[in-house]
């Protein structure tokens, strides 16, 4: 697939780099010439140094038998008119743009990025898709990542084992022995900051962090089992009223009231403003690092609190604070991937990558096949991918002990007919199943192969 991604920042250079990685023919275009040449230096990346939205820019990227258009440079009028001009002059399939700036996202005003107006197939909002990941994660407390799959029948969950974890040590072909009722299987296990894919043998140790899918109906004695019986937040403090702020708190407000929640935010205007927005939610103008200010918020009597700030150091910070404060518990934003295994250590229980969560939503549209959600597990780790098996499958007809599976692939769990059937040796694969499964990332190129539709089946 030739693809051109325009915007080198976080976002941008890491799709391209996930897309170089799977041979895609990817070029970026960036008015950064020191961005363009560290991409295409480090990966087979081509570069072209230019404004996103110029058609003679775009035409020197190759755009012209291009694919897709990802458009995820900062400004949402440059993604925009990136995506207009893709349509208008040189046609391109498909087209998808990153949007920050809510007043372009109001229901009143979809039709503008209909075919006949602004032609835009895809729009990914990180404030929102960070919100509503923030939103998941509180939904099963003790839990760091929760993804709902297949229609919300089974979900992926991620849980450190803490040392009293009763699994701990225990090999993992032994935990359907122990737990003859519990329909689990571990996909991933993240070990000193390395990830594993595990096999049979494999044991879980201390301070991993597992990644599991589990039935919806039984997360409860999946979480028990792990040793991990919070309950549910009903107390929730928001650092920063940010775009991400105002909508996780929109959100409890709407589909969780019985949580009471309050947000700091230190300028005076914006507090104004989403005080005005808000009908239940409590805000406070003040520092999210002002041990007076935390203390007026009742930090220590609060059961949750979410770090969403603009800032990585502000985020961890406060967190730490919080934490000293006597909060039991919090989720806090990180841009930089470099702190994604350094924050863990030092007592922080959540951390929320918008990066990655907004590279996730991107994939899902590029993947070949009849692919239904990608979530990427970290960076460089892999990918968990439901997927919907067709009749011209090489997995459909086959015992799995017989499908030659590559190394790197687990099968979590195969939804047919509304049933959840969770895979052993002799499962085998119908037409028509949903298929949840993790592929490392040097094998997902594969597995796009067995879910495409083959020339035949038409």
């Amino acid at each position: 697939m030739k693809i051109i991604v325009c915007g080198a920042g976080k976002v941008g250079s890491n799709i391209a780099r996930h897309l170089a990685l799977e041979n895609h023919d990817v070029t970026i275009v960036d008015q950064s010439e020191t961005l363009v040449r560290q991409i295409s230096d480090a990966h087979d990346v081509n570069g072209v140094v230019g404004h996103g939205s110029h058609p003679d820019v775009l035409e020197r990227a190759g755009i012209a038998d291009a694919d897709l258009l990802i458009a995820v440079t900062l400004a949402d009028e440059t993604n925009m008119i990136a995506c207009q001009v893709a349509h208008s002059l040189f046609g391109v399939p498909t087209k998808i743009a990153r949007i920050r700036h809510q007043s372009y996202l109001q229901p009143m005003w979809a039709n503008m990025f209909s075919r006949d107006h602004m032609p835009i197939d895809v729009i990914i909002s990180p404030e929102i898709e960070v919100a509503r990941a923030v939103t998941r994660r509180l939904e099963v407390p003790g839990a760091f990542e929760m993804i709902p799959l297949v229609d919300n029948k089974v979900k992926l969950l991620g849980v450190r084992c803490n040392p009293d974890c009763p699994l701990v040590n225990t090999p993992l072909r032994q935990l359907s022995q122990l737990f003859p009722d519990l329909n689990i299987v571990i996909v991933g296990l993240i070990r000193d900051g390395k990830p594993i894919v595990p096999r049979g043998e494999d044991q879980m140790h201390a301070g991993d962090e597992v990644y599991f899918v589990v039935d919806s109906d039984q997360i409860d004695r999946a979480m028990a089992a792990f040793g991990h019986e919070e309950r549910e937040a009903r107390s929730l403090l928001i650092f920063g009223g940010g775009n991400i702020g105002m909508f996780l708190a929109k959100e409890l407000e709407e589909n969780h009231d019985w949580v009471r929640a309050k947000i700091i935010e230190h300028n005076k205007e914006r507090a104004e403003a989403i005080a005005g927005e808000l009908q239940k939610t409590i805000v406070i103008n003040g520092s999210v690092i002002d041990q007076e200010i935390l203390e007026e918020a009742n930090v220590g009597g609060t059961e949750t609190v979410v770090a969403v700030t603009n800032d990585d150091e502000t985020n961890i910070l406060a967190s730490l604070l919080a934490k000293k404060f006597g909060c039991r518990r919090v989720v806090t934003l990180v841009n930089n991937s470099s702190y994604e295994d350094l924050v863990g250590s030092i007592g922080i229980d959540v951390t929320v990558s918008p990066r990655n969560i907004t590279v996730s939503k991107i994939l899902q549209h590029v993947r070949r096949g009849r692919i239904h959600s990608v979530h990427t597990l970290r960076e460089d780790f892999g990918e968990l991918i439901e997927a919907e098996a067709l009749q011209t499958s090489e997995l459909v007809g086959t015992p799995l002990r017989d499908a030659k599976l590559p190394q790197g692939v687990l099968i979590g769990a195969i939804v047919r007919d509304g049933a959840t059937i969770y895979p052993s040796g002799g499962t085998v694969v119908e037409a028509g199943d949903r298929v949840v499964l993790f592929a490392a990332a040097d094998v997902i190129r594969k597995v796009e192969k067995m879910f495409s539709v083959q020339l035949e089946y038409f």
